[in-house]
């Protein structure tokens, strides 16, 4: 089943705002947050568009088309892949999602509104500087789960939200496109706020008011069972940790070098006594495994900033510090260095009968710090190399010209080899101005 489009007998012709809403069976409050929206854009003084994205098996989408919204009948896929669906028919410049079920108030918008007006890019809802409705919230989301991992993503990333899973949040288009959804379910409330984090996005809050479920409503919290906040909670933390692989790597790694460096390059000429303490081999040994461990987790990390793009300065500057003819010239007298000052105890081996000294002396110091010399020349060749065919490849990907269908016949007629380039086309931006091409053909047609 592939996306399918219902206009209103009275559509809006040129939004300025798209309020966009997933919906599953919503029959009981769909009438009432269309009614809601068209409230509080009157109130906002805006106009704007509702768009419904639809996988009911009940009236919702008939109700919500009578009552003014459009609705894109989508399969049931996942809350995020609901709005990755949605995109491409997304007419307004600023987009204001949600929940259809009447728990988020929708007739207070001019708070988000004015922030888009500011010049805000990614506008956050927040229940906590809000208002939340006794008995709306379960205590484990209100007291646990919110907060904690609210927390851990401030920790993170150096942030102050107070409310990262608050479900009414507001996006301009141009940048919902830019972060490029990947998440199919809950999910997505996370890589959103971590996209717009790592491309630095103008953001803010604004306080919302949560509500109880309209009476003979069930959450679909409840509907699922009572592993799913639980499980809705774990993919979120997952999230979290994938689109921010790199703050696991960059930091931990440049902390796990300096201390490995600082147990190893002081001891390379022999022991070294500080007070009570005196460093050896075994501590120099310590060091390397630090010092190779912790070089590993940086050139990942500068690895995982050039092929995420996510900042174009930050790419560029791994770039430029590991250019190719400099990296790999670097890399080639690392690796020198390291073999030369392994050659005394080469040489000290094969004199003593293939055997090494049973105290160790300066050429044994000598030949760990090479050691660490050749380990490092040869993941700087790696990292060098993985960087610029990441880069190229991404510069690869943004062809240039996108071919365009001929006419709405050639939609009409299903599947051509331009709509299979739509659906394959990962490029940054591509996906939503290819697909909206799709969707302008479909409504004339």
């Amino acid at each position: 089943m592939s996306p399918e489009l219902w206009l209103p007998a009275a559509d809006v012709a040129e939004p300025e705002l798209s309020i966009v809403i997933p919906a599953l069976n919503e029959r009981i409050a769909i009438a009432e947050f269309v009614e809601w929206s068209k409230a509080g854009m009157v109130s906002a003084g805006i106009v704007g568009e509702i768009l419904i994205v639809d996988s009911s098996t009940d009236e919702t989408p008939e109700i919500a088309l009578a009552h003014g919204a459009r609705v894109l009948r989508t399969p049931k896929r996942g809350l995020g892949r609901a709005y990755i669906d949605a995109i491409p028919y997304i007419r307004g410049k600023y987009v204001l999602m949600g929940d259809a079920d009447c728990t988020y108030d929708f007739r207070e918008l001019a708070g988000f509104i004015g922030k888009f007006r500011q010049g805000y890019e990614f506008v956050m809802g927040s229940r906590f500087r809000g208002y939340i409705e006794p008995c709306s919230m379960p205590a484990l989301h209100r007291y646990f789960g919110t907060p904690l991992t609210t927390w851990i993503l401030n920790v993170l990333y150096s942030t102050d939200f107070s409310d990262i899973h608050c479900g009414m949040r507001g996006i301009t288009r141009d940048a919902l496109v830019r972060i490029e959804l990947e998440s199919q379910s809950w999910e997505y409330a996370s890589e959103m706020v971590l996209k717009a984090v790592c491309l630095d996005l103008p953001s803010t809050e604004v306080p919302v008011r949560f509500l109880k479920d309209p009476a003979g409503r069930l959450s679909h919290m409840k509907r699922n069972g009572w592993r799913e906040p639980w499980r809705a909670g774990w993919i979120n933390l997952r999230a979290m940790l994938l689109f921010g692989a790199d703050f696991f790597l960059l930091r931990p790694g440049l902390a796990l070098l300096s201390l490995g460096l600082l147990l190893t390059v002081p001891v390379c000429l022999g022991p070294l006594a500080l007070g009570p303490v005196t460093l050896s081999l075994h501590w120099m040994l310590l060091g390397l495994t630090l010092s190779v461990v912790g070089l590993e987790c940086f050139y990942l990390g500068c690895i995982v900033q050039v092929m995420y793009q996510y900042s174009a300065a930050r790419a560029q500057r791994w770039l430029r510090l590991f250019a190719y003819d400099r990296a790999m010239l670097a890399a080639g007298l690392a690796c020198l260095a390291g073999f030369a000052l392994g050659l005394p105890l080469v040489h000290e081996y094969l004199s003593g009968g293939l055997r090494l000294p049973v105290v160790p002396g300066r050429p044994m110091y000598l030949a760990v710090l090479g050691l660490l010399f050749v380990i490092a020349a040869f993941h700087t060749f790696g990292c060098t190399l993985v960087l610029h065919a990441a880069n190229l490849r991404t510069r690869l990907r943004i062809a240039p010209h996108l071919p365009t269908p001929s006419g709405a016949g050639a939609l009409a007629r299903g599947p051509t080899p331009w709509s299979g380039l739509v659906q394959l086309c990962e490029i940054r931006g591509c996906r939503g101005t290819v697909t909206h091409r799709a969707a302008t053909v479909r409504e004339r047609s």
